[in-house]
C-alpha cells in the first residue's frame, strides 16, 4: 500500500468535488498562473492542470506533494510542485490566482498564521491577482442528525481497506474539533483503527476580510460552495492587492 498519510487523505478528501466549478470558474476570470495552496494529494490542482491551465501545488507534507507530482506525471499533465508551509513560502514566481480550497486556512494556527499567510499570498499575486480561502462551519445550518454521514468513506488499496467514519463534531476552545474513526483492514483480515481528530479554527468570511486587511488586502467579493448529503458547504472568500 502506499504511504499511510497519502492513503487517508484519499479516503478523506479525494473524492469531494462540489468546490471544482468555482476553482475552475474563477481560474477563467483570472487568466494566467494558479497557486494551489494546501493541495495534498492534487485534487484542485490536477483537475485545473487538466483543463489546461498553468498550475503549482503547495503542500507543507512532502508525502502528499511526492504522490501529485507522481499522478501528474502518469496523466501527462505539467504541475509545479512545491514542499513548504502556506505562512512562510517564498516563490521566484507570481500568480494570477491563489487557491486555498477545503478548510486549508483553518488549519494554520489562528489569526496570526492566516495574517502570515496572506501576506505570503499577497507578495505572489499578479497586478489585478487575487487571492480565493474558502472557509466551512460543520455546525452551520446542519440539523443534528444530519451532521455526519450515514456511511463511512471506504477506499480499497491494493487489498488493503481503508474506513473513515467522522464520529463527533465539538466546539473546542475557539475551534471545531471532528473526531474520525480509522479502520484499516489488511489483506489478511486482520483490523487495526484509531481515533483522529482535525481542529479547525473558527473563522467567518467578515473576520477573515478584517485579517486580509491586514495583510494589505481588500475584499473582492465571495463565493458559495454548496452543502452536499455528506459535506456542509463552505464560502469562499475573495481578496486582491489594495494598491
Amino acid at each position: 500500500m502506499k504511504s499511510t498519510a497519502v492513503a487517508w487523505h484519499d479516503v478523506e478528501c479525494a473524492s469531494y468535488a462540489a468546490d471544482l466549478p468555482v476553482w475552475r470558474a474563477l481560474a477563467e476570470e483570472h487568466p494566467g498562473s494558479v497557486l494551489d495552496v494546501g493541495c495534498g494529494t492534487g485534487r484542485v490542482a490536477l483537475d485545473l492542470a487538466n483543463l489546461g491551465h498553468a498550475v503549482t501545488a503547495l503542500d507543507s507534507d512532502a508525502e502528499l506533494v511526492n504522490a501529485l507530482a507522481s499522478r501528474a506525471r502518469a496523466r501527462g499533465l505539467r504541475v509545479d510542485t512545491v514542499t513548504a508551509d502556506a505562512r512562510s513560502f517564498e516563490l521566484s514566481r507570481r500568480f494570477a490566482l491563489i487557491v486555498a480550497p477545503m478548510q486549508v486556512f483553518q488549519l494554520l494556527g489562528g489569526a496570526e498564521g492566516r495574517v502570515a499567510a496572506l501576506e505570503r499570498a499577497g507578495t505572489h499575486l499578479d497586478p489585478g491577482g487575487a487571492v480565493a480561502v474558502a472557509l466551512a462551519d460543520p455546525f452551520e445550518a446542519v440539523p443534528p442528525a444530519d451532521a455526519l454521514p450515514p456511511v463511512p468513506d471506504v477506499r480499497e488499496e491494493d487489498g488493503w481497506v481503508l474506513s473513515s467514519q467522522p464520529v463527533a463534531v465539538r466546539p473546542e476552545n475557539g475551534a471545531v474539533a471532528i473526531d474520525r474513526l480509522r479502520q484499516l483492514v489488511s489483506p489478511a483480515g486482520e483490523l487495526s483503527e484509531e481515533l483522529y481528530t482535525v481542529r479547525l479554527d473558527t473563522v467567518s468570511p467578515d473576520e477573515l476580510e478584517q485579517e486580509a486587511a491586514r495583510a494589505g488586502l481588500r475584499p473582492a467579493g465571495r463565493r458559495t460552495v454548496p452543502a452536499t448529503h455528506d459535506h456542509v458547504g463552505s464560502t469562499v472568500v475573495l481578496c486582491e492587492a489594495s494598491s
